[in-house]
């Protein structure tokens, strides 16, 4: 039977306008999730008492302790439900009391970061310093060029690169491997320039690797200023160096995931997580890295209760330890996940800064992706334009099952490795709007998936 094309328009006009009303009541939630962020958002001040009172949170160390226990509590300050402390065990490794380091001609202090790992030097090791561009460059060397010297690899990363992300892969490679494979070649230990873009005199350490089948030697950063003066001053003359180092490997310690909820009131069994990494790096305060991440991830839960929604699915905060020396804290959650078979509609991380919000990388399949762009013109008015494939986070990666969307928050990325992993990566460096801005784009795009849900099985 033909519809006559009066009724016709008339269920195209009511369709059409339902689409619409859900189109502007989208628009008026995803408005009132900003308004609150930035009126009356608790990130900032949040992220003052983790970087202030908490302060650095290595794996194993008491900072990591207090930084778990902060978590719990102000989980529980926010009525989540099911809080825990999960455990697992982690590498324990300790920088020690000893980190210092000069050239000896000219006599000038070498600003160093023992990479994260590293052994010791068992007292001042002296030596004569050979420059490579990276490590591939080793095994076109001469054996007797690098035997018993410092490898100084030199390797900036390319300021030709728009996203800097593109370009710290690479340069992290180099640090991975850069004392495993200078040891192949009996080197007394590595000098890495720091992986960052800005010229400065703060060391950026990171988590390095060895090889059982070679020697460990010691491996450090040196600033970005000390490997411009040092590559210049080799190009005229011979150079030693002397470093000392106290740090060293303690094995394992038990630390622990922090986790809560808001339990779904449709479809409790299926969970949207929102997490980030709870460690940082024993020099600085991990403000940018990944303190920022912890309190927008707190956030997001936090607007959610404050606004009295009620998520149609769980959303669950994951504040994962150990990811910057291990991840075993991803490991452990993942593992937890599937042998109580949960149900991860999607996975969103936050661990690039806190930074002005540019939008979300997609690690999924293409029909999960294009699902998710459907959302970019409620997205658009708040300058979230990014919606493509790309990396997640190392965090939500272990949850990679084929069926669970995994995403990543994309801040810019233009000042991130200025501070990335060093000293300088403090509080008073964070942007109080900025940070606000992060924790509304992420809770908006979780109120969205929550709302609308995702493709889970592959469509046959």
């Amino acid at each position: 039977v033909l519809m006559p094309a009066r009724l016709l328009l008339l269920v195209f006009t009511v369709l059409l306008g339902t689409e619409i009303s859900a189109q502007n009541l989208d628009s008026l939630m995803i408005r009132r999730i900003f308004d609150e962020a930035l009126t009356r958002g608790h990130c900032y001040d949040n992220l003052r008492e983790l970087c202030k009172d908490v302060g650095h949170r290595l794996t194993g160390s008491e900072g990591a302790k207090k930084a778990e226990q902060w978590g719990a509590d102000k989980m529980h300050s926010y009525g989540f439900k099911n809080v825990e402390l999960q455990p697992f065990e982690a590498p324990y490794w300790v920088r020690g009391d000893v980190e210092r380091g000069h050239l000896n001609n000219p006599h000038r202090a070498l600003n160093i970061s023992a990479l994260g790992g590293s052994v010791g030097t068992n007292g001042p090791l002296t030596a004569e310093i050979v420059e490579v561009s990276g490590t591939a460059q080793l095994e076109k060397m001469n054996p007797a060029d690098i035997e018993g010297k410092w490898v100084f690899i030199n390797a900036p990363m390319n300021p030709k690169l728009i996203d800097t992300f593109h370009a710290y892969g690479p340069c992290s490679r180099e640090r991975w491997v850069g004392a495993a494979e200078s040891a192949r070649y009996g080197a007394a230990g590595v000098l890495l320039r720091s992986v960052t873009l800005r010229a400065d005199d703060f060391p950026h350490t990171g988590v390095m690797g060895y090889n059982d089948t070679v020697p460990k030697i010691p491996a450090v950063a040196i600033s970005t200023n000390d490997a411009h003066f040092l590559s210049n001053l080799l190009e005229k003359q011979k150079v030693t160096a002397t470093v000392e180092l106290s740090c060293e490997d303690r094995g394992t310690t038990t630390a622990h995931n922090v986790i809560g909820e808001i339990k779904g009131r449709e479809h409790p069994e299926k969970i949207i997580v929102v997490g980030a990494h709870l460690d940082s790096w024993d020099i600085g305060e991990g403000a940018h890295d990944d303190g920022a991440g912890v309190v927008q991830a707190l956030e997001v839960l936090r607007l959610f209760k404050a606004m009295e929604y009620g998520p149609k699915h769980t959303i669950r905060c994951v504040l994962y330890m150990n990811e910057e020396n291990g991840a075993e804290g991803a490991k452990a959650y993942a593992d937890m996940v599937k042998s109580k078979g949960e149900v991860h509609l999607a996975a969103l991380e936050s661990d690039r800064g806190g930074f002005t919000p540019r939008g979300f990388s997609v690690d999924a399949r293409d029909d999960q992706r294009e699902y998710l762009q459907q959302f970019n013109k409620l997205l658009e008015p708040y300058f979230l334009h990014l919606m493509e494939p790309g990396y997640s986070g190392v965090d939500v990666g272990f949850l990679r099952n084929g069926e669970t969307t995994l995403i990543g928050f994309v801040p810019d990325s233009q000042r991130y490795f200025d501070l990335h992993h060093s000293a300088n990566d403090v509080f008073e460096q964070v942007n109080r709007r900025e940070l606000e801005l992060g924790s509304a784009s992420i809770a908006a795009l979780v109120y969205l998936i929550d709302k609308y849900g995702l493709p889970e099985k592959v469509a046959h």
